[in-house]
């Protein structure tokens, strides 16, 4: 199959993969209980205006009608508009303008996952039995087992209310101000990356000393090439494969710990739209960020795919 075909597919399997989690997000907020006529209107509205509102949104239509209704104004981009948290503003509005803040503070913490992942794993299998071996393994370990959500919590006690270095709650958008954003993003972004730095660096140690045996660096090493050329160009390159996946796998989990991270330090992201609209029984309002969530990990891990044949040289011929 050629690369065009595979891609094609790819997009294909991606479509449904959307189709399929709307249709199931969907169902979901509608077996939640709750009516958000209720919720705006009133515990104690009149059953006509209870109707009437439902007639105005199509709540009374069969599920599937709702559904499709639904699914097709938001393959055009409209999600309909809030009903409870925001009555009647845009809901594409909303995520608009709360997105780069989300995906800031996820790419931030990316960034820091990987940097630091990078040196421990490497450090790890190049020392490997010796201290700094033990070392890294142990804060890999302690990282895992820590929650993001408990974590936070320390980094503000610690960092914020202890000595002072960080704000313990806000966040400055970096439309507003880079370095603000940076800054104020700091721990928040700490408390996401901390656990995923610590798969990322077990992952790539796992792969550079299983590589480091392999029979292609032994052949390297009889032909005479320096360590540190063997290490780059055949060891730690192909180690990457598994580490780049691990990182696409990885990214579902960032989403999650940005939900419950943004409700923590105040920063006003889709994920805190998300759990206010839940809380409020803003159905469409969760569909959209739960679509918005899905696309993102989607397209992150067409990426990461593109990247692992770039990487690997029998699947880029």
């Amino acid at each position: 199959m050629s690369r065009a075909a595979a891609i094609s597919w790819r997009f294909l399997g991606i479509a449904l993969t959307v189709l399929v989690g709307a249709f199931a997000v969907f169902m979901v907020m509608k077996a939640a209980p709750g009516d958000p006529a209720l919720v705006v209107l009133g515990e104690q509205a009149p059953p006509e205006a209870v109707a009437a509102f439902h007639q105005r949104y199509h709540l009374d239509a069969p599920v599937l009608e709702q559904f499709w209704l639904w699914f097709v104004a938001a393959l055009g981009g409209d999600f309909g508009r809030s009903l409870t948290i925001a009555g009647g503003t845009s809901i594409s509005g909303l995520i608009a303008a709360r997105l780069p803040n989300t995906i800031f503070i996820g790419l931030y913490a990316l960034i820091l996952g990987v940097i630091v992942s990078l040196a421990m794993g490497t450090i790890a299998a190049l020392r490997r039995g010796r201290v700094a071996d033990t070392v890294a393994t142990s804060i890999a370990v302690l990282g895992i087992s820590m929650p993001d959500f408990w974590l936070s919590y320390v980094l503000v006690f610690a960092f914020a209310l202890g000595v002072g270095w960080f704000p313990s709650y806000g966040f400055v958008s970096p439309g507003q101000s880079l370095s603000g954003a940076l800054y104020s993003g700091f721990l928040p972004a700490v408390a996401i990356s901390a656990p995923m730095a610590a798969v990322f660096a077990r992952t790539l140690r796992a792969a550079l000393l299983e590589l480091a045996h392999r029979e292609f660096v032994t052949v390297a090493r009889s032909f005479g090439f320096a360590e540190v050329f063997i290490f780059l160009h055949f060891v730690f390159r192909n180690a990457l494969i598994p580490y780049v996946t691990v990182i696409g796998l990885q990214v579902r989990y960032l989403l999650g710990g940005v939900v419950v991270i943004e409700r923590i330090f105040g920063i006003a992201g889709v994920g805190s739209l998300m759990v206010d609209a839940a809380f409020g029984r803003d159905y469409p309002v969760v569909e959209a960020c739960a679509i918005t969530f899905l696309v993102i990990v989607l397209g992150v891990n067409f990426l990461v795919d593109l990247a692992c044949t770039f990487l690997d040289p029998r699947r880029a011929n």
